[in-house]
């Protein structure tokens, strides 16, 4: 990783809650409101958002966890914003502590782990488990 990563540094994005993010199982919409599905995918891009400038060419990010707490519905048309703040850097990992909020405030909390890791040896583990899944079958 380049230098200048820092606990306490902060990211942010907006989204407005569409059809697509609603709770749904099958095809078949179980809540017209933002999924919990939607809002883990949220809090792993914007916690992603904090390491992408500080990967090397040879480095990528893995989510290693989420713990998520959703909280509150928030409904279709309405303003998500989820805030990412790093609190914990290890030698090859990340921990992010996030928060989403609606206009009537918090409707999620939790934290994003990601691990960074050579391209090289991301791609000798998907391999791996390819050939072992495919030699099982």
């Amino acid at each position: 990783m380049k230098r200048g990563m820092e606990v306490g540094r902060e990211e942010m994005i907006e989204i407005i809650v569409t059809e697509d993010m609603f709770a749904a199982f099958e095809g078949e919409v179980v809540h017209p409101v933002y999924s919990t599905v939607a809002m883990t995918y949220h809090m792993e891009w914007v916690s992603r958002k904090i390491i992408l400038p500080f990967l090397e060419s040879h480095e990528e990010g893995m989510g290693a966890s989420v713990h998520l707490e959703h909280l509150a519905p928030s409904p279709l048309g309405s303003t998500v914003t989820l805030t990412a703040t790093l609190v914990e850097i290890r030698t090859n990992s990340v921990l992010t502590k996030v928060t989403a909020k609606n206009q009537l405030g918090v409707i999620g909390k939790g934290d994003v782990k990601q691990v960074i890791l050579p391209k090289e040896k991301i791609i000798e583990k998907v391999e791996e488990v390819t050939f072992l899944i495919k030699n099982k079958l």
